[in-house]
């Protein structure tokens, strides 16, 4: 029998990784990280980080890969908001040749 307690978690981490994707692929297509706030990612990628820390401690995988995918999208985002343009550039040609 499937446990509701694993069925709502494996939604929440799904939505929270996925929650990531849309603003990464649009810095990608467009290289416009205008608006977006270095502080609000710092302390997203810094708080995954101490719930990955939590997940790792206490053996948790229903919190180690969600919050390890989502540490990679919102450090991602944050690189990209802190690299000059030329750089970006770069970036997104690399990840999306049709740019």
């Amino acid at each position: 029998m499937v446990d509701p307690i694993q069925i709502v978690g494996f939604f929440a981490a799904a939505a929270s990784v996925t929650s990531f994707l849309p603003q990464a692929w649009k810095i990608i297509r467009t290289n416009d990280v205008q608006g977006l706030s270095a502080r609000m990612y710092s302390l997203t990628a810094f708080s995954f980080s101490l719930w990955l820390a939590y997940g790792v401690l206490s053996s948790q995988w229903a919190l180690i890969v969600p919050n390890a995918l989502c540490l990679t999208a919102a450090t991602f985002i944050l690189s990209m908001i802190l690299l000059p343009e030329k750089k970006r550039e770069v970036v997104s040609r690399t990840l999306n040749p049709e740019n």
